[in-house]
């Protein structure tokens, strides 16, 4: 894949057509059990994300981020990475928290602001989701610093989207990151909007990968809906990271098919026709993956209903734990913010305490 080192627009990677057909050879670098866990990675995330608009839609979970039509960026990004790897996810990456071990039902208690929504299982390295914009960015290089200092053989991968470029965050992130060649990979999933804004208002640069110049750091721009494509290219992000050739910026191109959360309307600021028509019904990155697994014979509708019907089970299992899961305590908001409490929250815990005494009432 070429990499962005000048001013010069940069080529978008690709290796799966929108029809399904191989541009590029994969032999040797992605096999059939490899496709299989992608694409029903995929469904899987896909099933969770419907699931989780209609619970919010009931009243069941709050305020919810979809990210449909962006699973391959996150699941093709998630599964280049190794165990030991450290994932610093924003509010719409829970799908790639869930691929990096992250379970069902912790994503659905963060989702009903329950405390332990944020905890990953032991042993799993995954951060909790960022909503201040780009601050995780930050955090990512100096985790990855540590991790160069202490000699591990590790790296930090920081998912944002592109509205996130226009913060401060970004450009401390990347100049450190460039600075000490920490091992880094910025995942910028660029889905054309900051909320409402389309990116060609946010940026005098055609790109965001060619920011990479300024840093003089590696550089790609890369099919966001391509999950083969995504997958390489965060592979070899990964390799030049663990060899010390220091940070890369990777922008997939994608696009977010519904709201940026369930509290908004997207119809006010978007052409529908974009979405179901250039994105949804031609670029969507299951079904460019289901025509490619069809016409090798890897995949047909019997698997396709059988997978489906147990990812249904399994998601419904998860709501059931967390629905049953014990409510968080109020108070504990005030818990695990200094190492010493101060006074200050000493005096509004206290104020809290004797309002729920009250019935909630002052």
């Amino acid at each position: 894949m070429k990499a962005h080192s000048s001013g010069v627009e940069p080529e978008m990677y690709r290796v799966l057509t929108p029809d399904g057909e191989i541009i590029e050879t994969i032999d040797g670098k992605i096999d059939k059990s490899l496709m299989l866990k992608m694409y029903e990675s995929m469904l899987l995330l896909r099933t969770f994300d419907r699931k989780s608009i209609n619970l919010q839609r009931q009243g069941r979970i709050g305020t919810y981020a979809p990210f449909e039509g962006q699973e391959a960026s996150q699941v093709g990004s998630a599964l280049a990475l190794s165990a030991g790897d450290w994932m610093f996810p924003t509010y719409r990456d829970h799908g790639a928290a869930i691929i990096h071990g992250q379970e069902l039902y912790r994503v659905f208690l963060y989702w009903m602001a329950h405390f332990d929504g944020s905890i990953c299982p032991e042993g799993k390295r995954i951060l909790p989701p960022s909503v201040p914009i780009a601050t995780q960015m930050v955090h990512a290089v100096g985790t990855a610093w540590a991790s160069k200092i202490k000699g591990e053989k590790n790296v930090s991968i920081a998912y944002f989207g592109d509205g996130a470029t226009s913060e401060g965050d970004f450009h401390e992130a990347l100049n450190f990151a460039g600075v000490y060649k920490t091992p880094t990979i910025f995942f910028c999933q660029n889905n054309g909007y900051a909320i409402s804004v389309p990116f060609e208002k946010q940026s005098a640069s055609k790109t965001i990968s060619q920011r990479a110049a300024a840093y003089d750091i590696h550089g790609v721009r890369v099919d966001g809906n391509d999950i083969f494509a995504v997958w390489l290219t965060v592979k070899e992000a990964v390799e030049r990271a663990l060899k010390g050739e220091g940070p890369t910026l990777i922008e997939a191109i994608t696009f977010r098919y519904g709201a940026h959360t369930t509290a908004d309307n997207p119809n006010i600021y978007r052409d529908q026709d974009e979405v179901s028509t250039f994105w949804r019904e031609n670029r969507d990155p299951i079904t460019r993956l289901r025509k490619y697994l069809n016409k090798e014979g890897h995949w047909n509708e019997v698997q396709e209903e059988l997978v489906l019907k147990q990812f249904n089970e399994l998601i419904d299992a998860h709501l059931q734990k967390a629905e049953g899961y014990p409510k968080s305590d109020p108070l504990e908001m005030f818990n695990h913010v200094y190492a010493e409490e101060s006074w200050q929250l000493k005096e509004q815990k206290q104020e809290l305490n004797q309002i729920l005494k009250k019935g909630g009432k002052k």
